[in-house]
């Protein structure tokens, strides 16, 4: 119900000037959940494509082992899936001056500022571009094949994301149901951070379940070399601020920009080569770099050894785990920062910053060892 609610709420409370780039999203978004079919009515159709059919039933024993070992939601999300005709749900837009590394931002009603623009109408999008163009603005475009409603809707299986490796699947499912799990306000690096954790052991404790050794080092690899990945965009948007701050003419500012964008690319073909990764980020490094499109890959995972040292000190006891982090999310953020900072030094943090951890129950302990 709150989310047929939220709707007209959401029209309501916005200026006039967004109501159509409001009500084009509802639209959007609206016509994905219309499309959503049963996969359990899937499954049981003599007409299903057998490469489909594998994938969606690898998809529910992932679905179910979320349940039964991570304790993530029960609830309807992941149940429905729906065919798209491209390999992406939605485009976010994202800008920035010639010489800024800051992203524009754009603010909504109930989730805040944000420091992109999504969208579902091709003609729309362009028609903003345009409008940003217009006013010297660098704009980068970004296709994105899933996103969650935090629980608001039951989020279906796209076909953008079916057929990724194992691992990326997983991973997607883990993360996103993580979010409906414990999600807290005005803290994007604590839920990504926290997703991205029962993410990255939840997934090694699914293919572990599989014995499934080929997969793990294949995880292993993809997960070493986007770190590096990251860094490197880091440190190009670091260099790039630090270029626009200084004292050269504007010409010579582009002229280094050219060089400094040159360089990232060099440098990832020999990331890439380094742990054997073909496709990854190669096609995005390829193509036009500019300052909206380094701008757009966030580091917001930067407490993830926290949580990951959270998880070893619970032994991967996921409800016990959780209570934890509640405690935590409870905490003003000041107290709660420096108590993350705690678990990212050590898996057995000074109880007099932190919450006092949580009893493991035999049940999780033996849950946690069958997984793995």
């Amino acid at each position: 119900m709150r989310s047929l609610i939220s709707i007209p709420l959401l029209l309501l409370l916005c200026g006039c000037a967004d109501l159509g780039y409001y009500w084009h999203s509802t639209r959007g978004h609206l016509a994905l959940m219309n499309q959503r079919v049963d996969i359990q009515d899937m499954l049981a159709s003599d007409e299903i494509d057998a490469q489909l059919q594998q994938r969606l039933q690898l998809l529910q024993e992932i679905r179910q082992f979320s349940i039964e070992q991570l304790d993530l939601p029960d609830n309807g999300s992941y149940d429905s899936y729906v065919q798209l005709d491209k390999p992406w749900v939605v485009q976010n837009l994202f800008a920035a001056a010639e010489f800024s590394t800051q992203l524009q931002q754009w603010c909504y009603p109930f989730i805040g500022c944000a420091s992109y623009r999504g969208y579902y109408d091709e003609t729309r999008l362009r028609a903003y571009i345009e409008h940003l163009e217009s006013q010297g603005l660098e704009v980068y475009v970004g296709k994105v094949p899933a996103y969650s409603t935090l629980g608001w809707f039951d989020d279906p299986v796209l076909s953008s994301f079916i057929d990724w490796p194992e691992h990326r699947l997983a991973g997607l499912l883990f993360h996103e149901l993580t979010h409906q799990r414990i999600y807290i306000d005005d803290d994007t690096t604590f839920n990504e951070s926290l997703a991205s954790a029962v993410q990255q052991v939840g997934t090694e404790l699914w293919l572990r379940s599989k014995n499934d050794g080929e997969a793990l080092l294949e995880m292993s690899r993809w997960l070493a070399y986007r770190e590096e990945v990251i860094a490197l965009i880091v440190s190009t948007r670091a260099g790039l601020t630090e270029l626009y701050a200084g004292d050269l003419n504007e010409t010579e500012k582009r002229r280094s920009k050219t060089r400094h964008f040159d360089a990232a690319r060099a440098t990832h073909d020999g990331i890439a080569a380094k742990h054997d990764i073909s496709g990854g980020y190669g096609p995005w490094f390829a193509s036009e770099l500019n300052n909206a499109k380094i701008g757009s890959v966030a580091t917001y995972n930067s407490r993830l050894a926290a949580f990951v040292n959270m998880l070893a000190a619970h032994g991967h006891d996921f409800p016990a785990f959780y209570r934890y982090v509640e405690k935590l999310a409870g905490l003003d953020r000041e107290t709660r920062n420096r108590c993350l900072d705690a678990w990212d030094e050590s898996a057995n943090p000074d109880t007099g910053i932190c919450p006092m951890r949580e009893n493991v129950s035999r049940s999780g302990a033996e849950s946690a060892r069958s997984a793995g």
